[in-house]
């Protein structure tokens, strides 16, 4: 009877383990019908682009990019000089800016600047991914296992089934071991006639811990990733850092060669305007029968080469504010716009004598390139350290502590547990030493190379910052000489003009002459335009090899986290903070003006 009943009991198992299985064949039928599972699929690849968009190259047609011509307007007349042309810049729109509204705009808006900001975030999530492997992991193991087995005699289990769920908690400890805590619970029945009980129930309470004695061992060797991270963590937020310097630094140059490209469109108009008195001077001379038509054909060249040279600078100034605009990055101001941007505060240059072994010290302890070598450097000694860790014989110390309890139905396996009848103390030990140990010594001699190369690198780093500090400094000096050269030669060659103007009034001179002294003042004053700016750049220079910006305003910067702005449900924390006002200095172009009236103002 008991045998009937235990195949009855097979062949139920048997028609559950067919319909597990059909099922299983049904489930994996049915995900399997848009893509088949054994196969490829064009949607494992991701985006494909068209073949001819990556290897066909087009031709560049200029005539399918011509913007369409106003309507026709009445055809323009020759002037008197047979000269007619239209500015580029005149009759535009025009928005004032000064220096410390850049500065802010490229601190709130650039986009280089929002991408750095970035950095930092991810360099922080990567820390706290390398710290997260020590927390703590809850474990669950469930088995059910059917079996049915030929035996060769009564005393063996030929059907049995074993049921078994073990939940626990593993502990990784920051010393390299491991601590596990479980509860395990199983259940039996088997067609064994000497089983004392059939079911059986087992409980168990095990705690193990296992901690590596040589590599492996210690809290310096197992937290050597989370220190490179956060290593890696400090150079994201000093290259952000120096991101930021740059970008303002970039700013204060694109907004003084602007300035300086508008300082040099003025500077040709007013040459044009001069030679435009010159033709008329001359148109006059002839007139009077005092001068021959040659000298109006010279003054009419003259205005035509002026013209050329206004539009080479009026192109300039084009191309200079776009460089700015794009820095700005300002909604409504963007590269494609017309709106011209004119630069508020002009240069007030003033002569200065720096202690220049102040200055090199200071460049050396804030220019953020050394602080990231000394970081690299730390971690170069972590590596060096791990490394010699892992060159060491793997020995490890394992130890088990359980008590079990068994009984016919789990409330008495329970309170066997309970009674603590059944304990039992496992120590082991293991041990793995390599022949050779090549790759681990190799490894630490790589790193330790590596470090002694990083050390070089960073002596060179701080010999070239002094060198960049010192050349700054030289070059804001020489600047200065230039602007004081620059200025008298304006004074002279604006006396030489009004000279050859009255001579040639009076006969004793000619339009090639007054073109030339013209031509002349202009050079001198576009020289002097060029030290202006070459002095402000210079200074700007000066501030950004000593690892800092021009000016008495701090800016304070903060990693941008775009999940806190997106549960927030704000925009993304992109600006940066301005601690104390952008308050610019008061500054004026020329401070002397020549005789004649002829520098710009």
């Amino acid at each position: 009877m008991k045998t009937d009943d235990s195949r009855a009991a097979r062949r139920d198992q048997t028609l559950r383990l067919r319909a597990l299985s059909l099922s299983l064949c049904a489930g994996l039928a049915l995900s399997g019908c848009a893509q088949n599972p054994l196969t490829r699929s064009d949607s494992d690849l991701g985006r494909r682009v068209a073949t001819g968009q990556l290897r066909t190259i087009q031709a560049f047609e200029p005539d399918d990019y011509v913007a369409p011509r106003p309507e026709a307007q009445q055809e323009p007349t020759e002037d008197d000089d047979g000269i007619d042309w239209t500015s580029r810049i005149e009759g535009r729109e025009s928005v004032e800016f000064d220096l410390a509204e850049v500065r802010a705009a490229v601190l709130q808006n650039n986009l280089d600047l929002r991408v750095a900001l970035l950095s930092p975030t991810q360099a922080n999530a990567r820390l706290s991914r390398e710290e997260a492997a020590f927390d703590q992991v809850f474990t669950l193991n469930a088995q059910w296992s059917n079996n049915d087995a030929p035996v060769i005699n009564s005393t063996q289990s030929g059907e049995s089934l074993f049921q078994s769920i073990n939940p626990g908690v593993r502990v990784p400890l920051r010393s390299g071991g491991t601590a596990e805590f479980t509860l395990p619970t199983t259940r039996t029945r088997t067609d064994n006639q000497f089983a004392t009980l059939d079911p059986s129930y087992n409980t168990e309470v095990q705690f193990s811990f296992s901690q590596p004695l040589l590599r492996g061992a210690g809290r310096r060797a197992n937290t050597h990733s989370i220190r490179l991270a956060a290593y890696d963590q400090q150079i994201s937020e000093a290259q952000t850092k120096l991101e930021v310097i740059r970008q303002v630094a970039n700013a204060d140059r694109a907004y003084w060669l602007l300035y300086g490209a508008r300082a040099q469109l003025e500077v040709r108009q007013q040459q044009l305007e001069l030679a435009q008195e010159q033709l008329d001077r001359a148109e006059r001379q002839e007139r009077a029968g005092r001068a021959s038509e040659v000298e109006v054909i010279r003054a009419q060249a003259g205005v035509a080469d002026r013209l050329e040279q206004i539009i080479v600078a009026e192109n300039e100034v084009l191309r200079q504010q776009r460089q700015l605009k794009e820095l700005m990055n300002i909604d409504g101001l963007d590269i494609a716009t017309r709106t011209l941007v004119v630069p508020e505060t002009v240069p007030d240059p003033v002569e200065y004598e720096f202690n220049t072994a102040a200055l090199t010290a200071s460049a050396v302890s804030q220019r953020m390139e050394l602080l990231e070598l000394e970081l690299r450097i730390a971690s170069d000694a972590s590596t060096i350290d791990f490394n010699r860790n892992q060159a060491l014989p793997l020995v490890t110390l394992d130890y088990t502590y359980r008590w079990r309890g068994l009984g016919g139905v789990y409330n008495d396996a329970v309170d066997s547990l309970g009674q603590y009848q059944f304990i039992s103390h496992i120590f082991g030990l293991n041990a793995e030493v390599p022949i050779s140990n090549e790759a681990a010594k190799s490894a630490v001699r790589e790193a330790i190379l590596a470090r002694l190369a990083r050390l070089g690198t960073r002596e060179a780093r701080e010999l070239s910052i002094r060198r960049e500090v010192l050349d700054a400094v030289d070059q804001l000096e020489a600047t200065w000489q230039r602007i004081i050269a620059a200025r008298q030669s304006v004074l002279l060659n604006a006396r030489t003009l009004l000279a050859e103007e009255r001579e040639f009034n009076v006969g004793r001179s000619t339009s090639t002459d007054v073109l030339d002294a013209s031509a002349n003042l202009a050079d001198a004053q576009s020289a002097e335009v060029r030290a202006l700016v070459d002095y402000q750049i210079a200074q700007v220079d000066l501030a950004f090899a000593t690892g800092t910006l021009l000016g008495a305003s701090r800016v304070t910067w903060a990693p941008t986290d775009p999940e806190e702005a997106e549960a927030d449900g704000a925009d993304l924390p992109w600006g940066l903070e301005v601690r104390e006002p952008l308050e610019p200095t008061t500054l004026r172009f020329w401070e002397e003006e020549p005789a004649g009236g002829s520098e710009g103002e």
